[in-house]
């Protein structure tokens, strides 16, 4: 399931918020891509819209990378 995540993560973050695929790692910082706190943000809600997955606010406190926000949607997948 984390892989289909992943792919769904990067499929949003290249169609909607036009960033180049092969920047976009687990490791990858959202600040390394350009991304704000709004943008993550909006990164949940279109996960949540294509998944089903809700991540709370508080729940996004410590999520610093792709791959934390990919474990964090899994674990509740």
């Amino acid at each position: 399931m984390s892989q289909e995540i992943m792919d769904t993560f990067v499929a949003i973050l290249t169609e909607d918020f036009d960033i180049p695929e092969d920047e976009i790692s687990r490791d990858a910082t959202f600040e390394d891509l350009g991304m704000d706190s709004l943008d993550v943000v909006d990164l949940t809600l279109a996960v949540e819209e294509r998944t089903g997955v809700k991540l709370e606010d508080e729940e996004l406190e410590d999520v610093k990378t792709v791959g934390d926000a990919v474990d964090k949607a899994a674990a509740k997948s």
